[in-house]
This record gives C-alpha cells, sequence and structure tokens, in this order.
C-alpha cells in the first residue's frame, strides 16, 4: 500500500466513522482514526476468506500482506519521539505461530489485566489510566494499540493574553472559558466550502521533521460535525485563501477525552463477518475460532499554550466462536485407589492411604 492510499484509506475511515459519532444525542466526541485502522489492520493480518475480504474493503488491506504494511506505518509514524505508537497482544488461546512472526515489533504474552493497565498508562504517559474494556476470563484475545503524541507549537501562544472570553455551546448556552490569542500567517489559515481552517504546526526535532499539525475547523453557525470535521484534510484545489493582510485567532485552551463503544458502528462501517460467531474467519491468527466481540476506544487531546498533548487507546477483543466438542471422562474408583490429605496451605501430606479391600464406611 502506497502512503497516499494509505492516507486516503484512513481518512475515508474517518469520515465514515465520524458519521457514527456525530449522529444525534452525541454532543462532543474525540476520536483517533489512525488508532482504529491501526488495530484493525493487526487483526486483519490473521482474517481470512468473506472476513478478509470485508476488512480489506474498509482498511485498505488484510489477509497475511496486512502485517508487514501494518508494521512498516507504525515504525514510519513513530519517527520522531514525540510521537508513540505501540501494540500489544494478550491471548489465552494458542496463536498460529506465522502470525506472531509476521509482527515483529508487537510482544504477545498471556491474559493479565494489572499488566495490561500499567501498559496503557505507562505507554500514555498517563494519559489514559486503564485500558478503556473491562475483560473477563472469555476473553481469548485483546490486541490493544496505543498512539500517543506530545509536542509544542512553533510559534507558542502568549499566556498574558488568554483570558476568559464567552463560549456558546450547541444549546445555545454561552458561558466564559479560557480563551487564548494569537495571531497566524495567512499561508497557514484558509476556508473549505463556507469554513474557516487554521492550521498549526509543531516544532519539530533538530534534524528532523515536525511531528505534527493541528488543523482547526470552524463552520458556518448549527452546521453538524459530520459535514465539518472532514473539511480539515480537503484537497488543495478545494481551498480559498483569506482576503485580508493580517488575520488573529481565539482558541479555547481544552482537553476533550472520549470513550467510544464502537462495536455497534462496525456494521456501518461495513464490518459484519468479523462479528458475526458463526462466520468470522480468524484462521490464519488462531488454531480456535474466533469472532470479534468488542472494539473500544479511548481518546483524549489537550490543546493549551505550549502545544498539544493526545492519547488513544483501542482494544480490538476476541472470543471463541463455539466451544469445541466436548470429550467427557468418567473415572471410577471401583478398584483399589489411593488417597492422600494434605495440609491446608502446603502438600504436606497429613495423612496417605491405599484402598485395596472393599470399602467399609463405620458410622
Amino acid at each position: 500500500m502506497r502512503d497516499t492510499d494509505l492516507d486516503a484509506t484512513v481518512r475515508r475511515l474517518g469520515e465514515r466513522w465520524i458519521q457514527e459519532l456525530a449522529r444525534p444525542g452525541r454532543r462532543s466526541f474525540v476520536c483517533s482514526p489512525a488508532g482504529l485502522w491501526l488495530a484493525l489492520t493487526a487483526v486483519a493480518a490473521g482474517a481470512r476468506t468473506e472476513t478478509a475480504a470485508e476488512l480489506r474493503a474498509l482498511l485498505g488491506v488484510a489477509g497475511p500482506e496486512a502485517a508487514a504494511v501494518v508494521t512498516g506505518v507504525a515504525r514510519d509514524w513513530r519517527r520522531t519521539e514525540a510521537l508513540k505508537v505501540a501494540t500489544r497482544v494478550w491471548n489465552s488461546v494458542p496463536l498460529r505461530p506465522e502470525y506472531e512472526q509476521s509482527l515483529p515489533d508487537v510482544a504477545f504474552g498471556p491474559v493479565d489485566v494489572a499488566e495490561i493497565d500499567a501498559w496503557v498508562h505507562e505507554q500514555t504517559g498517563g494519559l489514559i489510566e486503564r485500558l478503556p474494556l473491562d475483560l473477563d476470563g472469555a476473553v481469548a484475545l485483546a490486541l490493544v494499540d496505543v498512539l500517543a503524541l506530545k509536542a509544542f507549537w512553533e510559534l507558542q501562544f502568549d499566556t498574558a493574553r488568554t483570558r476568559d472570553v464567552p463560549f456558546t455551546d450547541v444549546a445555545g448556552v454561552s458561558l466564559p472559558v479560557a480563551t487564548m490569542h494569537a495571531s497566524v500567517g495567512l499561508a497557514d489559515v484558509w476556508t473549505v466550502a463556507g469554513a474557516y481552517v487554521v492550521e498549526l504546526r509543531c516544532r519539530a526535532e533538530p534534524g528532523g521533521a515536525p511531528p505534527a499539525r493541528v488543523r482547526f475547523v470552524l463552520g458556518e453557525p448549527g452546521e453538524e460535525a459530520a459535514r465539518v470535521l472532514p473539511l480539515a484534510w480537503a484537497p488543495e484545489g478545494a481551498r480559498a485563501p483569506l482576503d485580508a493582510d493580517e488575520v488573529t485567532f481565539a482558541l479555547p485552551r481544552f482537553t476533550l477525552r472520549t470513550n467510544v463503544q464502537i462495536t455497534d458502528q462496525l456494521p456501518a462501517l461495513g464490518v459484519r463477518f468479523a462479528t458475526d460467531a458463526a462466520a468470522a474467519d480468524f484462521s490464519g491468527l488462531a488454531t480456535a475460532p474466533l469472532f470479534i466481540t468488542d472494539v473500544v476506544q479511548e481518546a483524549v487531546v489537550k490543546i493549551a499554550e505550549r502545544g498539544v498533548e493526545a492519547a488513544a487507546v483501542t482494544v480490538v477483543a476476541t472470543r471463541r466462536s463455539a466451544p469445541g466438542p466436548r470429550t467427557r471422562r468418567h473415572i471410577a474408583f471401583d478398584r483399589p485407589f489411593g488417597f492422600v490429605v494434605l495440609e491446608g496451605s502446603s502438600d504436606v501430606p497429613l495423612f496417605a492411604g491405599w484402598q485395596a479391600d472393599h470399602p467399609v464406611y463405620e458410622d
């Protein structure tokens, strides 16, 4: 998959997902399309047949070739210290050795909730405290992906200019909020379909590329997120420069956190086989039949005078599609047998015996 294909794929995934996130009843939200793509693609590396086909339609790649793609993308995205990309798998069923070998940057281990929570906390720098999904004993596999960014603006806001300014929410209620003020170069602001877009660049590491650019999009009053947000990545040909000699802007200082239960949104994204216990085919991932039961993401973004902090944890959990055939054994102690009575807190044999005669019970 070429870089341009990947960019377009993740943008399309983002647009389709935002349509679901912006449905009536939800107000503010933050999500990570890139984080969702990484997690689902790592699982899709073990998908086969119709399951692989539907995931390929959504993710651009699936099946055996997906492992190399997701590994290369993760390595490319973590080329700067400001952006951390990490994936781990915890499993309680045997995985196919070829699946584990195909993901050389991914660690595997048995399901351990305390270990998972500690790993999430460490990888996100404490922005996210624990896994955003409660795992139970029936979870066969949990693939957890982390994206974490901490970067500083090229031109930081002057804290002396931050002051309370009224902010009117979607319900029309106006309250004062801490708001930053700055000027922006004409090359970093434009309009698209009636919306304003302001781009802030993050400071590059010495000799490196900028770790991120952040675009803020302001639509017409009353416009919904599903239409406004995708304008942030509208092509240059759709942009129009502002007719101005100087541009200033005011931006609230904010932290936004969302826990998204993505599982119910997957059918709208075209994922149906993968979540169907009877139809899912992850035979390239594990020897046991698996299907996806939960896809959950917690994301947080903090915007302030110095820069941007953001983190997303995405977990894809699977269970066995169906219990394997049961083998029943009956053990009859109908011939001489031994017995041992052990001390309660150790293996010290308090009593041991062998019943060779016909057992007799004394009342």
